[in-house]
């Protein structure tokens, strides 16, 4: 066997890790062994938009993963009464817990059927896992006996009678409510292996930070951006006009807790030139709708209006300077400040002059309409100091670039949140940055390079500066794949009262999103097999309650923005979808609306889940059909490698 140099210092690298032969043949059968295993269940979930009670919940229940498990383990064993208490106490142990046990006259009985049920399902539900990797989920305490009790063969007599003594003990040492907490995280943990969030953490609903504190310590999950997610991120890195957006995006939805609460911006600058500038205007364009269930008294809508829109005009001088600046955006039809006819009171779209239903522009020079005051400037140094300095955020949006992208190809899926931009006849539309034209995969590989840099470039460098403005085109750009949308209507529906300027055309990509040789087109562009493949998005709304179909394209694309947020529930006529990928193939979920976490808990009220099987395997996946699996081979190829050099002596044994 030919081993060049650079190979063989490969392997000697490698030796240190694999320092003998019994090392190394150790390393090769498990892995072999590895790729027999089930592959693990992955779990999609898109556009929760701040619901964080209806996201942690179908976290916890995995999409009904765990219920389903619940009824195929116990069958007609136990009542259905019993499996929604069950089901409840492993969704929320220690909260369930304190319930369940002012009712319970027997505790020891109790405690001794509810540990025998829960180490049953937990052995179920780990089956399919490397029995190296449970131990590493295992909390130090309960660890070894939980390890010892899922491997106990309960035919064996002898290990029957250990498995109950080991029960007894745990209930007799007053042990047992903190075992049943570890194993129903440990249920929770399994039940899902991998979990994708399809973009849109963030707006709307009330706890965009809850989630993200969430994800921060989900056992394994990645991201791909969506618009909101990346304004956020923008807002982070220090663009003012994404701060703006965020400011605005928060007051239209009444939604301040993220930012006040979650991240510590300092609202008051901005109340205080508010309420200063715009004390005589009632600023009724501006009302905010709250969407996350919130009340506010009169005086605070009144306030927050006019906050709203002093931001909104900052937003627009903010944008204008930005589109002067960046000819290549080809966005000059929306720097509006600069069409509007201020003596007149009316403002030119494209080549049709409308009337402006408010014409209260205190900070606005018709001159130079684009330049912020002096107050608005020094709002908006406020501002950015509150979002660069906020740990939390800056943490947050450090993990959306750690585990995030605009796109994933994984396990024969193509993962992103928006579109792939078109032209009107279908073909992938050319946009140009600099010189260069990009289209597809190129300009989305492009704009994440640009969006890195916008964060982690330089202070004060050209790369920075241009990569936090990439980032709020992104946001609201015409070919931005994040936003699929010729314009964002945000001056329009403020300012015109002609309904039809308020209308957002939606890019090509969503006419031929329904065609199957398109979605073809698109997998093969980013070097997948149509006939194995899937695009799953999120993105737009899917209006169940018209007839719309979550599946497209012959079933190559699946879209799964169904409505976690309540603010489309009305146009959805559902609260969401998830999509679940196991060993049997793909199965989409479809859920009613969540009423709260106190209800799931006492009360024992589950999300109402209902099940389609999209696509049956013709034989149960296995973890060597993976990325994974390929991954394991490559390792395999290595080791096998270094195994022969050490018995050929190339390499010598270290131990």
């Amino acid at each position: 066997m030919d081993t060049t140099i650079t190979d063989l210092y490969y392997l000697k690298l490698l030796s240190r890790q694999y320092p003998s032969i019994r090392a190394v043949s150790t390393g090769i059968i498990s892995r072999e062994a590895v790729l027999e295993l089930p592959k693990g269940t992955e779990h999609f979930i898109s556009d929760v938009h701040g619901e964080y009670e209806s996201f942690r919940h179908v976290l916890k229940n995995g999409s009904g993963i765990i219920k389903w498990k619940i009824e195929e383990t116990f069958g007609d064993q136990i009542s259905s009464a019993e499996k929604k208490k069950l089901a409840t106490l492993i969704y929320y142990p220690k909260e369930k817990l304190e319930l369940l046990l002012r009712t319970i006259k027997d505790r020891n009985i109790w405690y001794r059927t509810t540990l025998l049920r829960l180490i049953t399902i937990c052995r179920v539900i780990t089956s399919k896992y490397s029995p190296s990797r449970i131990p590493l989920a295992l909390e130090e305490e309960f660890g070894t006996v939980i390890e010892d009790l899922l491997q106990a063969q309960l035919a064996d007599r002898n290990r029957k009678e250990y498995f109950i003594r080991t029960i007894d003990t745990i209930i007799e040492i007053d042990r047992a409510d903190d075992f049943i907490i570890t194993i129903c995280r440990l249920i929770q943990r399994f039940s899902v292996d991998r979990l994708h969030i399809i973009g849109d953490i963030f707006d709307r609903g009330p706890g965009s930070h809850i989630i993200m504190d969430t994800l921060l310590s989900y056992h394994s999950v990645d991201i791909q951006w969506g618009n909101h997610d990346i304004l956020w991120m923008g807002a982070a890195a220090g663009s003012r006009a994404c701060i703006a957006n965020v400011l605005r995006v928060a007051l239209r939805y009444g939604n301040l807790n993220t930012l006040e609460g979650g991240y510590g911006i300092n609202l008051l600058p901005l109340a205080t030139f508010a309420l200063e500038t715009y004390h005589d205007d009632l600023c009724l364009s501006f009302i905010p709708h709250p969407s996350g269930g919130e009340t506010y008294n009169p005086k605070t809508i009144e306030l927050m209006a006019r906050m709203h829109k002093a931001i909104t005009i900052i937003q627009f001088k903010l944008e204008g300077e930005l589109i002067d600046n960046h000819p290549d955006l080809a966005m000059d039809d929306r720097n509006l400040l600069t069409r509007i006819n201020y003596s007149r009171g009316t403002i030119d779209l494209n080549g049709t002059e409308y009337a402006l239903n408010d014409t209260n522009f205190p900070t606005i020079d018709p001159n130079n309409p684009c330049r912020l005051s002096d107050e608005e400037e020094e709002v908006m140094d406020l501002l950015h100091a509150s979002f660069s300095h906020s740990e939390k955020l800056q943490k947050h949006t450090r993990f959306l670039f750690a585990r995030g992208s605009i796109y994933l190809v994984q396990n024969s899926n193509l993962l992103y949140h928006g579109c792939i931009p078109m032209k009107s006849d279908g073909s992938f539309k050319d946009v140009e940055f600099g010189g260069e034209k990009y289209h597809s995969k190129s300009l989305m590989d492009y704009l994440e390079r640009s969006a890195r840099e916008g964060y982690f470039g330089g202070r004060d460098t050209e790369e920075k500066s241009h990569g936090e403005d990439i980032m709020w085109y992104l946001w609201s750009g015409a070919d931005s794949p994040l936003f699929g949308k010729k314009k964002m209507a945000t001056f329009e529906r403020h300012f015109i009262d002609d309904i039809n300027t308020h209308r957002e055309e939606k890019n090509p990509y969503y006419k031929y999103s329904d065609n199957e040789s398109s979605c073809t087109r698109i997998l093969r562009e980013f070097g997948l097999n149509p006939k194995i493949s899937h695009i799953i998005n999120g993105h737009v709304p899917v209006e169940v309650k018209k007839g719309e179909s979550p599946i497209k394209a012959n079933g190559k694309l699946l879209v799964i923005d169904g409505g976690f947020s309540r603010a489309y529930q009305k146009k959805t006529g559902i609260a969401g979808y998830t999509l679940i990928y196991n060993p049997r193939g793909l199965l989409l979920a479809s859920h009613e609306p969540f009423g709260s976490t106190l209800k799931a808990i006492a009360e024992e009220r589950d999300i109402i889940s209902t099940t389609v099987i999209l696509e049956k395997s013709p034989r149960r996946l296995k973890i060597k059909d993976t990325d994974q699996g390929r991954l394991i081979r490559e390792e395999l190829k290595s080791l096998q490698a270094l195994l022969l050099a050490y018995r050929e002596g190339r390499i010598a044994v270290n131990k």
